[in-house]
């Protein structure tokens, strides 16, 4: 994997940096981190523009954000609420508890789109919530590309100051992206054995 991430951005270029940030966040076979500070490696070594490379990695991460935000709208939070009362252990929420979060997300969507945005595990996720909260487009994107362009311009920089070793970036993040996903996984779980308890908590 990590040999044709690297021959595919040499072959591609910018192309190729946009087309992996943008799978990345529709489907994440390859991480951001280690597209961008591949993408500063090149960079580095006089074969790319370091600022083009921010912006190829920055849109093309946009526009995966973009597809998970129309996901959120189109499925809505009606309909989700109308799946969580006949499946809603499964869902691990009750239309109450839907109700509750679209209720937070439209008072603090912003910090949330942010400041998601950079956080490994969550960034590709935040889109959803957005979309199901009926976010004003314009602000959602304001905010997803200020996030989004300050983490890839911090990996893209780190890639372009460490050169050689910019592969070092990938071997310590990529322990934060596992322990973010393990850590929504046992939160799921936890969230399905006690949806009983939380249910019969609330109607009592």
């Amino acid at each position: 994997m990590f040999d044709f991430v690297i021959s595919l951005v040499e072959r591609t270029g910018y192309f190729g940096i946009a087309l992996l940030m943008f799978a990345e966040n529709v489907f994440p076979p390859i991480p951001s981190e280690l597209i961008m500070p591949l993408g500063g490696y090149v960079a580095a070594k006089g074969e790319l523009n370091v600022i083009v490379v921010v912006i190829a990695g920055s849109f093309g991460s946009l526009l995966g954000a973009m597809f998970w935000y129309y996901i959120g709208r189109m499925v809505g939070a009606d309909r989700l609420k109308r799946w969580a009362s006949r499946h809603g252990r499964w869902l691990a929420l009750s239309p109450h508890e839907i109700d509750a979060a679209r209720n937070w997300f439209q008072r603090h969507g912003w910090a949330a789109v942010f400041f998601g945005r950079m956080v490994p595990g969550i960034r590709t996720l935040i889109s959803v919530p957005a979309g199901m909260a009926e976010m004003k487009l314009l602000p959602f994107l304001l905010y997803s590309a200020a996030g989004t362009i300050l983490f890839t311009a911090l990996l893209t920089g780190a890639g372009f100051l460490l050169e050689n070793n910019f592969e070092l970036i990938g071997k310590y993040m990529n322990p934060v992206s596992n322990v973010v996903v393990i850590g929504l996984v046992l939160g799921y779980i936890y969230r399905v054995l006690t949806f009983d308890r939380r249910n019969a908590a609330r109607a009592g």
